[in-house]
């Protein structure tokens, strides 16, 4: 609670106090990430800890690996995943803030290949090669001790204690970072949608220096009640989780059906995508692959209940699916909106304020 009381305070203060506070955080977290690739690279070969034997990728064929509980536990990880991974689409949210975002939102785009390659990727597969899925200290084991981490366990395993220790200092500036990032985000989409008739006018309201504070506000007192639902049980976080996590996805394949509409529209009213600050790359198949896998994961993470027809589960595994639903008919009825076809779609509003 303390660090979102902090949090809260660096956020009111200013965007600039937000980007330089997100800034500093995030090298920390580069910088941990880089060495423990340096560690653990030199650990499966061999060089550190385990007395000069190679681990080799032996671990990714141990017993059931590496699809343990076949293709409904590889689906139900995703969202898990998501819930980590979720956050790039701030390149968006933040464009609106950007002095020079037809200069800055490209650059940050390209860079998101090598953060998934090194946040994601290479440090999972580092993890994976080293800790096998029947360590008794992974979350979901037996394990009396679940706060321990992939991390901290394999400069534990390499013997450099001190470096657990550090490492899960650095952790909990990976979750600080989160949280600054989450609160940033929340408040701004909070905003924007009172300023498009979606939310109380009250949240549109903004102080001397462009923070909406009332949308800040609400986003943080949200964020700290979270704080105290395991008071409530397990099944409660489960339900934030896989709240959060689908509600993640569904905004993704929202994003990859508003590019394919908008690209869709531009090219129907005779514009020229040469007009345009930036153009992704691979259309229109990388949206449409988007919505597909989007899909498939939401449907697929919890297959086992939806077989069974396990309600309970089905309540907590598809809750954000229901959230969904009772917004957008609420929206629905409230302005009798319609789908818009490719020709009455304002594409100059859109020019004139995204770039794609």
């Amino acid at each position: 609670m303390t660090f979102m009381i902090i949090l809260l305070i660096i956020n009111l203060v200013s965007v600039g106090s937000f980007g330089e506070t997100e800034y500093w955080l995030s090298s920390i977290k580069v910088t941990a990430v880089i060495v423990f690739l340096i560690v653990g690279a030199l650990t499966i070969m061999g060089i550190l800890g385990g007395n000069g034997h190679v681990l080799g990728l032996s671990n990714y064929t141990y017993k059931k690996a590496p699809f343990v509980g076949g293709i409904p536990a590889v689906l139900s990880v995703f969202v898990v995943a998501g819930f980590s991974f979720q956050g790039t689409e701030l390149i968006g949210i933040t464009a609106g803030e950007s002095a020079t975002p037809e200069k800055s939102i490209p650059k940050a785009i390209k860079q998101v290949f090598w953060r998934i390659l090194l946040f994601y990727i290479l440090s999972i597969a580092v993890i994976g090669a080293i800790i096998p899925y029947t360590s008794p200290n992974l979350l979901g084991s037996e394990a009396g001790d679940i706060a321990i981490s992939p991390f901290t366990i394999v400069f534990k395993q390499v013997g450099i204690p001190l470096a657990a220790g550090i490492m899960n200092a650095v952790i909990l500036t990976s979750v600080i970072s989160a949280a600054n990032s989450g609160l940033y985000a929340a408040s701004r989409m909070l905003w924007s949608m009172s300023k498009n008739d979606m939310a109380p006018k009250a949240f549109e309201r903004t102080n001397g220096r462009g923070v909406p504070v009332f949308s800040l506000l609400l986003t943080a007192l949200v964020g700290g009640a979270a704080l105290f639902t395991s008071l409530y049980g397990d099944s409660f976080y489960e339900l934030l989780v896989a709240a959060s996590g689908l509600t993640g996805f569904i905004a993704w394949i929202g994003i990859a059906f508003s590019h394919y509409r908008f690209r869709k529209a531009y090219i129907n009213k005779g514009y020229s995508l040469d007009d345009l600050k930036y153009k992704a790359k691979w259309f229109p198949f990388g949206p449409i692959l988007a919505i597909i896998l989007g899909i498939i994961i939401i449907i697929g993470q919890d297959i086992r209940s939806l077989v069974n027809f396990n309600v309970m589960r089905l309540l907590i595994s598809y809750s954000g699916l229901i959230v969904l639903f009772v917004c957008w008919i609420y929206y629905k009825l409230r302005h009798h909106t319609k789908f818009l076809k490719l020709d009455d779609i304002d594409v100059e509003h859109t020019k004139r304020h995204y770039h794609y």
